[in-house]
């Protein structure tokens, strides 16, 4: 399998297909670079060059102890862009992804990164604090820690349904989609898990969102459960220049179904224009 060594030696696994254009996608919480499976095939068939990456800590990739942080997750993505000598490359990031792949850009991608775009992402902060008061209270990601530290296995069982929205009346979410959440999630380490509870809620991308020049596409469902649409899409959105949104009307965190097909669409068009 290949993998890249990072600055402090650990090795993050890594999914290379086609040729073309680079696209980079980056994974949400807590799964792995397989829960984009379906676009890279649809990008390698585009004629693009389909990449993604497991973050450390989460599937295949080293389970480091320190590093859990987003500054050094989005080093990770610039030293995977290096090592296989990437430019021209549009970013693509989910949730927790979206926030790596606004960071990266911000950091790492001046000259280099061409088009950025998101789904469900986490930008620009989660956690409710005085300087975000329409934020998500610190108790909310205190129960996520709990849970992942009590019985991690359930944990993930039941965070699937409102991931998908399957306990919403009318959701055609399969128990085999919800079975594959778990599959990922419980690859992803435990402690690693644990310390990016405060990675995705706690950290701060409105400098980062602030310095991207590039266009960029926000999606977010309308009916998302885990990263509130209010507090996230609606103000990344007035951080970027240009930006453009798209709200999907019904739909949930997790890309799957009919949500998926329609983005997808999107995604592919944005890459095109």
């Amino acid at each position: 399998m290949p993998y890249i060594t990072a600055s402090d030696g650990a090795q993050i696994f890594y999914k290379d297909f086609g040729s073309g254009q680079p696209i980079i996608f980056s994974h949400g919480w807590p799964l792995c670079s397989d829960a984009w499976d379906l676009e890279l095939k649809l990008a390698a068939e585009a004629g693009y060059r389909a990449i993604a990456h497991d973050r450390r800590g989460h599937g295949r990739s080293s389970q480091t102890w320190d590093g859990n942080d987003m500054d050094t997750y989005a080093a990770d993505v610039a030293t995977l862009a290096d090592e296989l000598g990437l430019d021209d490359i549009i970013v693509v990031g989910h949730s927790t992804g979206g926030g790596e792949a606004v960071r990266f850009t911000a950091q790492h991608g001046q000259g280099r990164v061409v088009k950025v775009a998101t789904a469900g992402a986490i930008p620009p902060v989660m956690v409710k604090s005085e300087s975000n008061p329409d934020g998500t209270p610190i108790e909310a990601f205190d129960e996520i820690r709990a849970g992942v530290l009590h019985d991690r296995s359930q944990f993930y069982k039941d965070l699937s349904a409102p991931f998908y929205g399957a306990n919403r009346e009318g959701s055609t979410i399969s128990q085999g989609q919800r079975d594959d959440f778990w599959r990922q999630s419980m690859l992803a380490g435990l402690h690693q898990a644990y310390e990016c509870v405060a990675v995705f809620s706690e950290t701060d991308f409105t400098e980062d969102l602030k310095a991207i020049d590039v266009p960029m596409f926000i999606a977010h469902g309308e009916e998302d459960q885990i990263v509130p649409i209010a507090d996230a899409a609606l103000k990344s959105v007035d951080l970027v220049k240009g930006a453009t949104l798209k709200v999907y009307p019904g739909s949930p965190h997790g890309i799957a179904g009919a949500y998926q097909e329609e983005l997808d669409k999107d995604l592919f068009a944005f890459f095109r224009s």
